[in-house]
């Protein structure tokens, strides 16, 4: 033997060696875990009672009985050799085992309902592949009813052992309509199209020619049906870096150890964790939803459920085409172009620069390269835009929206702009609160944008639950930011109005609706509200916090006031926490550059120098001049819902959004309420690249503008992108922490009247919050064209711009 071959071999033993030192070292992990909890009951139970324990039977079972060494019965003879001992007590050991499968039904059961309003007349047909002992259909039946929800049910399984107690489990509960097929799921005698619903619940990775199952279940799964799986997987990230077809990454990667352990401990029972099975399923399937979630209660075993349809559903039907067209024109505005033939069509949009979505791209590719579309493309709502959840610009968010509720005074907004039905609005989404605001003035289309894709969940789930709950739920969710069933609502009634990705993220996070802070102490700016309420009670002046949220008129609030305010707005606190850079990008989302604009105005109001310790004594006088005409001129306990949340931690029937009183929940809650809203998750300028010219009304950007940097030249590439997409007399409307802040100036410079509507001095409030120092519409005079010169130029005005190189 050469060195090398020998190398190769001390590998191969090594690999082998250290996996079943993993499997031993953990089977007598288990083993010693077992026995301490069981440890207990020694002295009531005999040798006869131990030995048929369910646990005890499963242990024997799946760890120490040999399995059959004969290959002549194929896999029947290895299901039963491994079944044909526990099947009487497969129920009772694999309810913490086998976690997934009552929410992959409950989502499936929601998403069923939800197309059955839409063709009430017609039953499903159910087949349950793998459904071992009749489990998930006890559960449907609790969701749904059986008989009275399906046609017929049919459970599919090849061990005999199994399919026993799923008739005994049949006939227990009366059921007419479900009938046990004891054979391979390769051969079910079923017409093609026939079935509405099949579920797999970790069955696939028991099956070994697991590729003719697949392509069976998708061959007669119905042109509307839904296919279900529930499974054991192991993955890493770079495994799907490349698919844009998979519904979200949230969760997904499995680490090396993880990836190695779980495949060696499952293959001792011949389950195989090969990523490949999750692969070729999302490949023959759209993806509707999908998850991958963790069994912690074990160790951390990771599972993933799947809810999809046929690829060609609905999206690439005889007329796909068409729809992803229509689809596209909505995105960007554009004038919708029939293509009869896709791809020369494709060829002429880049003759003539037509703007395209990224969903449209993406469908193109995939289309191309025979793949599934994006999830996007399966939902049954086309409110969220597809985006790659893999890119650095969204991952620098972590898994952490900044705001829980909008920070600006939407009230102002409307009165300012107007905003009719003839309005197309792009608009930054933030926690979505404003843009439900704007929605019940109903608008033609919003354009909600935001970078971070955590602020978007936020507001699909908002819409979600106008969508699919009662006023009494919402107000739960939303008003109280607490909701002890969340998790239930999100699977059983919020599923099918989501996205994937949105989805995937609120099933991880259902905790933050049941913790003591709720919806309203998450986010990064919970750490100033926490801040705030800690001093509060470090000081005694909890109960006055809520004193002022509690009385009824404003010379009552004047009086309990300068007893915060000498904590609130002490020195030593501002040079300590607030004034701090850290502080104001951490907590209050200031970055470096707004900070630099309240410093700028401080310096020229007192005629001081700039300087490091002038910086805390502008910050000081800046939330001074915030609060006191506040408490001044607002009344908390009934209008000025922003501060009451911040005081109380949750809205009060007297004081709160616009979107959350009862008669709004029937407005937003009619079917087609949110047709013409379009979430981005992108940057705004990558946004306004694929609108069409001329076709905008309203920008509002809130305080964006603040944050770029005064010398360099993304405010005027943003400007001049404005005035392309915004029709003659489209307005743009921000705020800002500035009097007059610098980028006013380019906007006249670039087609616009600039005018301030809004301005804080003389201890004026400017709306509500009075966060910002100012606030602007800059209404557009001109179109802007690009000359050979590279030169800015009026349109149809007979004059010119100064020249500006852009």
């Amino acid at each position: 033997m050469d060195r090398f071959s020998y190398l190769a071999e001390w590998q191969r033993l090594k690999d082998f060696h250290l996996r079943l030192g993993l499997v031993g070292t953990a089977i007598l992990v288990l083993v010693a875990v077992f026995c301490a909890v069981s440890y207990r009951f020694t002295g009531l139970l005999t040798v006869k009672k131990i030995t048929s324990h369910p646990f005890v039977r499963f242990t024997y079972a799946c760890l120490l009985k040999p399995h059959e060494k004969g290959i002549d019965g194929g896999q029947r003879t290895a299901l039963e050799s491994f079944y044909s001992s526990q099947a009487s007590v497969y129920d009772a050991t694999r309810k913490r085992l086998l976690q997934g499968r009552e929410d992959m039904l409950a989502a499936l059961a929601a998403q069923l309902q939800s197309r059955t309003l839409s063709n009430p007349g017609r039953k499903p047909v159910w087949y349950d592949v793998g459904g071992g002992t009749g489990y998930n259909i006890e559960v449907m039946d609790k969701l749904v009813g059986i008989e009275g929800f399906f046609e017929h049910v049919f459970l599919v399984d090849l061990s005999p052992s199994l399919c026993e107690v799923a008739i005994e489990r049949a006939r227990a509960h009366g059921w007419k309509n479900v009938t046990v097929l004891c054979q391979d799921a390769r051969l079910i005698s079923c017409t093609p199209s026939s079935a509405d619903l099949i579920t797999m619940s970790y069955s696939l990775s028991m099956i070994p020619d697991y590729y003719s199952v697949v392509d069976m279940v998708a061959g007669f799964l119905s042109p509307s049906g839904l296919v279900g799986i529930c499974d054991f997987y192991v993955q890493s990230i770079v495994d799907i870096s490349s698919r844009n077809y998979v519904g979200g990454t949230f969760n997904r990667h499995v680490n090396w150890f993880g990836r190695m352990f779980w495949r060696t401990w499952f293959d001792a029972d011949r389950v195989n964790l090969d990523g490949g099975r999750r692969d070729y399923v999302e490949y023959r399937f759209g993806t509707i939803l999908s998850a991958s979630e963790r069994n912690y209660l074990l160790g951390g075993i990771p599972y993933y459920l799947f809810i999809g349809c046929r690829r060609d559903a609905d999206i690439c039907a005889a007329h796909g085409e068409e729809v992803l067209a229509k689809f596209d024109a909505v995105l960007t505005e554009s004038p919708y172009l029939s293509p009869t033939k896709f791809r020369e069509h494709r060829a002429l949009d880049a003759q003539q620069n037509v703007p395209r979505s990224k969903s449209y791209e993406s469908a193109i590719v995939n289309l191309s390269s025979n793949l599934p579309l994006p999830a996007a493309f399966y939902q049954q709502h086309h409110w969220r835009i597809y985006y790659n959840d893999l890119l650095t610009k969204h991952q620098q968010f972590g898994n952490e929206y900044i705001y829980a509720f909008n920070w600006e005074d939407p009230k102002v907004d409307r009165q300012l702009l107007n905003i009719d039905q003839n309005d197309v609005i792009l608009t930054i989404t933030s926690a979505g609160d404003n843009i439900l605001d704007y929605l019940l003035e109903k608008p033609r289309r919003i354009h909600a944008v935001d970078l971070n894709p955590n602020q978007n969940h936020l507001l699909e789930l908002k819409i979600a639950a106008f969508t699919a709950l009662p006023h009494c739920d919402v107000w739960q969710l939303f008003g109280e930011g607490k909701h002890a069933d969340f998790r239930s609502l999100l699977l059983q009634k919020l599923s099918p109005h989501m996205s994937s990705q949105a989805f995937q993220y609120w099933l991880n996070k259902a905790h933050v609706f049941s913790s003591p802070g709720g919806l309203y102490g998450s986010g990064g700016s919970r750490h100033a509200i926490n801040l705030v309420r800690w001093l509060f009670k470090l000081f005694s002046l909890t109960a006055k916090a809520h004193t002022m949220c509690k009385v009824e008129t404003l010379n009552e609030q004047r009086e309990i006031w300068p007893c915060i305010r000498r904590i609130l707005l002490s020195w030593p606190l501002h040079q300590a926490v607030v004034s701090t850079e850290w502080w104001a990008w951490k907590a209050a989302g200031v970055p470096p550059a707004q900070r630099e604009l309240i410093l700028d105005d401080y310096s020229q109001r007192t005629k001081l120098p700039k300087s490091k310790k002038l910086c805390g004594d502008a910050i000081w006088q800046y939330v001074v001049d915030t609060l006191d005409p506040v408490v001044e001129t607002t009344q908390i306990s009934r209008d000025n819902y922003f501060y009451y949340l911040c005081l109380e931690g949750k809205y009060s029937k007297k004081c709160h959004p616009r979107y959350l009183a009862p008669k709004t929940h029937t407005t937003l809650s009619k079917p087609g309420a949110f047709d013409g809203l379009r979430i981005h998750t992108d940057e705004l300028m990558e946004v306004i690249a694929r609108i069409s010219p001329s076709s905008l009304t309203i920008a509002i950007l809130m305080d964006s503008m603040d944050w770029f940097n005064p010398t360099g030249t993304s405010a005027q590439e943003q400007i001049v992108a404005l005035n392309k997409v915004l029709k003659v007399s489209g307005r743009v409307m921000f705020r800002s922490a500035a009097l007059r802040p610098w980028y006013t100036q380019i906007f006249e410079q670039n087609g616009f009247e600039a005018k301030c509507v809004g301005r804080r001095d003389s201890g004026k409030c400017i709306d509500r919050v009075n966060m910002y120092a100012s606030t602007w519409i800059c209404t557009k005079k001109f179109d802007l064209v690009m000359s050979p010169a590279n030169e800015l130029k009026k349109v149809g005005t007979g004059g010119s711009l100064e020249e500006l190189q852009i």
